[in-house]
């Protein structure tokens, strides 16, 4: 009977409903107390009755938990306290934590872009044997491409094939922000083909990925297919594509896409503004803004930024100024975007005492602020205020980046600051920014413009990689600081490397100048044609520089002809490269055809064709080019046009006309103008006006020994050589050290060096014996040496002996030996051609039938047939 009873009773307890759990509990404390006192078949009744209540209260208790657990860990992302909720999923069970769960706290990693607590939950999940799709694969992929981790995103994406649109966008953009912007193209296509229904924001990144692509077909077929879809009139979609069309230099498309919209948002007015900008069309930019306000649209933050840009790029500071009005009055003027974009719009603008004021009035200050004042002053030439102010900004503790690392670097350069671009250099080692391309290249810019190649070289030597920037600062610091021979083997070692550019082969021409490295040259030439570099106008201009400075004038005037637009850089160049080889009416021929071609001379122009005046002996027309210069072009003489006239009195033999001219001079002469007298009291043997000059000049430059040297050479050619001796104690006394005379040939691609008296050379029996030979046959054809020149009190024979030492002869008799019979010989000496190097090339010429070359360190002289271009005046 009891059997029955238990049997009726257990079937009630478990299947009755939780509303009804107080009479459940009745029940069962009733049959608890009927069946206490019975026997043991009572008894073991009692233990199955009491076991049913304890099962249910472990299983709604072990619910509860499990509910607590996921509501406690949402609870904790809702108040977005990492930290906890991963505490409190590592000790909850594993199994029975909800999928929504995961998704709320892997939100909460992205949004704090913790990438170690995402794959933490991901590790946790994966143990879990939850299957990996829907929203939680979603949030997975999200978590990871937030936290900047794009290839565990992909591997994740590609696994649940997701179609929702939201997360192909997310690829995409993903993508784009690392710089793949290829991979970010491919996805879009995979769109199309399985067909995912893209929307404005697909639209959007994409477009951004063409434009950096410069992909403008592919551009232009989804303009096409925004037509199709209709979504041509959406403002989000067209803003885009205005900003596509100027990145990618369309900018008529631009206008013509902007035109066609019939509802223009802010951001449609800003595309418009900065694209202007950023396309080299500031003014056009300016008068946007002006229809916008016309248009009374709303103007923001960025729109104020943008034509703050555009007043920066077209040097308009009173339209800055109102920008600036207005942006006080809009109360935008205390946001620090504004500020630094302020402060560097006046610092652009050349209003540097406004850019302070603004910076003064900053209440915060960022490294772009500091960064913005640092290049003001660089830019105005204070560069030691802007290296002041980067030890100022280090001491108030904010950190420079790479961008003001590089401005300080510039100031150094701009200043000749070696040593505190040293101290520089040593913040980047301290720091390890070293291996930032940018930075190496202004470090070797900076080193470059000091003088310090072997630096620069370092700097080069250790680079992880180099750019194109990286060689051409190179091969350009080498040209500029006569290392000739090292940058023309730089140039040789980026042809095998990559590829050179128009300015690299700008940098490496004026090597080949330097060295009178024709063939090196030409070869150069052959390389800018080959690879369509000549419509190039610093090359075009590069080219004939070195045609020039090689002696090679006709080839020179060819090139010049077949430049089909000439800068004043063209026509000076060539006025200048007359002047240097003699031709004087030439190069006024050129000056006066200049002029009528409608280019305006400068100062470099007027010391071009004044230069090439006083090297011809062109008196007359020296003085009115003078004239001219004031009176018609209005430009005040500078101490380079006093030298030049100077220069052309002396060389005509007005000496004491040029004595009263710089007399009579509006500004202080320097040793430049006092040297080009004295240089004509040696031409015209005046020894008593010459020590008179040089009082003036040893003032002046008292360590330079080249004045010295030519004061020493007057006394000697006038055998005063009792002076000469004082001269040579006193420069010995002073411990000043002459620069050695030495010369240079090319010869199948090499160019050799040869200093006086120096007999080291690999030929140098052979040159010997060819200078012997020599010095017997013109001594024939009534050549006698020019003792005066061997600038020693000594018999003939030693005399004639130091004279044969003289570089320009070694270098002579080099070629003799080394190019082909008649064929040009071109030498290059770094000091003014010995009087009696002069005499004997004029013979050598005869004899060898052949043309020599010279170019001293003040012109050319063409030997040819007996005669020099020259005429005496050099």
């Amino acid at each position: 009977m009891l059997i029955s009873i238990a049997e009726t009773a257990l079937p009630k307890f478990f299947v009755s409903p939780q509303n009804n759990a107080r009479r459940e509990t009745s029940q069962n404390a009733l049959l608890f107390n009927r069946l206490h006192s019975r026997s043991t078949l009572s008894s073991n009744l009692h233990i199955c009755y009491t076991v049913l209540p304890v099962s249910l209260s472990f299983s709604t208790a072990e619910e509860h938990k499990i509910s607590d657990c996921n509501r406690k860990i949402s609870k904790l992302c809702e108040l977005g306290n990492l930290r906890k909720a991963m505490e409190l999923l590592d000790v909850s069970p594993v199994a029975k934590i909800e999928s929504s769960t995961y998704c709320e706290i892997l939100q909460l990693c992205a949004d704090n872009n913790s990438l170690k607590d995402g794959k933490h939950v991901h590790s946790i999940i994966s143990s879990s044997g939850i299957s990996i799709h829907g929203a939680l694969g979603a949030k997975l992929v999200f978590m990871y491409v937030t936290c900047g981790n794009i290839r565990e995103g992909r591997l994740i994406f590609d696994q649940i094939a997701n179609e929702k649109v939201f997360l192909w966008n997310l690829m995409l953009s993903g993508y784009a922000k690392i710089g793949d912007f290829e991979e970010s193209v491919y996805l879009f296509r995979r769109m199309l083909d399985l067909g995912i229904e893209v929307n404005s924001h697909t639209f959007s990144c994409i477009l951004k990925c063409y434009a950096t692509l410069g992909s403008l077909k592919e551009g232009e077929c989804v303009h096409g297919y925004l037509l199709k879809l209709r979504l041509a009139s959406n403002t989000f979609v067209v803003n885009s594509l205005i900003s596509f069309y100027f990145k990618i230099g369309k900018v008529q498309s631009a206008q013509k896409v902007f035109d066609e919209m019939s509802d223009r948002d802010i951001i449609s007015w800003n595309s418009m503004i900065s694209g202007c900008v950023s396309s080299g069309m500031p003014e056009k930019g300016l008068r946007f803004f002006q229809e916008m306000r016309d248009s009374e649209v709303s103007i923001d933050l960025a729109t104020m930024v943008n034509v703050l840009a555009a007043c920066s790029n077209c040097d308009d500071v009173i339209f800055g100024r109102a920008v600036h009005a207005f942006a006080i009055k809009a109360r935008l003027d205390q946001r620090l975007t504004f500020a630094n974009t302020l402060l560097d719009m006046y610092s652009k603008c050349g209003d540097l005492d406004d850019a302070i004021r603004v910076f003064e009035k900053m209440g915060e200050r960022s490294v772009v602020s500091w960064t913005s004042l640092i290049a003001g002053y660089a830019r105005e030439g204070k560069s030691g205020e802007a290296i002041r102010l980067f030890r100022d900004m280090e001491s108030e503790g904010v950190r420079p980046d790479i961008f003001t690392i590089t401005v300080v670097l510039h100031a150094c350069a701009c200043n000749g600051s070696l040593e505190d671009g040293k101290e520089i250099h040593n913040y980047i080692k301290e720091n390890n920014m070293q291996s930032n391309l940018f930075v190496c290249n202004s470090l070797m810019d900076m080193y470059a413009k000091c003088g310090s190649m072997e630096e620069a070289n370092s700097v080069f030597l250790e680079m992880p990689v180099r750019d194109i920037i990286s060689w051409n600062t190179m091969i350009g610091g080498a040209s500029k600081n006569g290392f000739s021979n090292e940058a023309l083997t730089l140039f040789a070692s980026m042809v095998r490397e990559s590829k050179p550019d128009g300015r690299t082969v700008a940098c490496t021409l004026p090597a080949c100048a330097s060295l009178a490295a024709l063939d090196r040259g030409r070869e150069i030439h052959g390389y800018v044609l080959r690879n369509c570099h000549l419509s190039d106008q610093p090359v075009a201009n590069a080219l004939l520089d070195m045609y020039v400075k090689c002696g090679a004038i006709p080839l020179a005037e060819t090139l010049f002809d077949m430049i089909p637009v000439k800068d004043l850089i063209s026509w000076t160049v060539m006025i200048a490269g007359y002047g240097m080889h003699g031709l004087g009416k030439e190069a006024i021929a050129t000056f006066n055809e200049m002029r009528q071609a409608g280019t305006e001379p400068d100062e470099i122009s007027f010391v071009s064709v004044l230069y090439s005046c006083s090297h011809s002996g062109l008196l007359d027309e020296g003085w009115r080019f003078f004239n001219i210069m004031q009176q018609e072009c209005h430009i005040e003489p500078k101490l380079e046009h006093y030298a030049c006239m100077v220069d052309l009195l002396a060389r005509t033999g007005k000496l004491s006309t040029a004595y009263k001219f710089i007399k009579s001079m509006p500004i202080e002469p320097d040793s430049t103008i006092w040297g080009s007298l004295l240089s004509g009291c040696r031409i015209h043997h005046d020894v008593k006006l010459a020590e008179k000059v040089a009082e003036h000049i040893f003032e002046l430059e008292p360590e330079n020994t080249g004045y010295y040297v030519l004061l020493a050479n007057i006394y000697a050619e006038a055998e005063t050589w009792e002076e000469v001796k004082k001269l040579r104690e006193k420069i010995s006394q002073q411990g000043l050290k002459k620069n050695p005379g030495c010369s240079w040939i090319e010869a199948k691609g090499q160019v050799h060096v040869f200093v006086a008296g120096d007999s080291s050379h690999a030929q140098a029996t052979n040159i010997e014996q060819i200078l012997k030979r020599l010095r017997s046959r013109i001594k024939e054809e009534g050549y006698f040496p020019q003792m005066k020149y061997a600038m020693t009190n000594a018999d003939d024979m030693e005399k004639e002996m130091a004279l044969c030492g003289h570089s320009e002869k070694l270098a002579m008799a080099f070629g003799i030996l080394n190019l082909p019979p008649g064929k040009t010989m071109r030498i290059t000496k770094n000091l003014r051609v010995c009087g009696d190097c002069h005499e004997m090339a004029k013979f050598v010429s005869t004899l060898e039938r052949r043309e020599i070359i010279m170019r001293d360190s003040s012109r050319f002289h063409h030997f040819k047939d007996g005669t020099c271009s020259c005429r005496g005046f050099w």
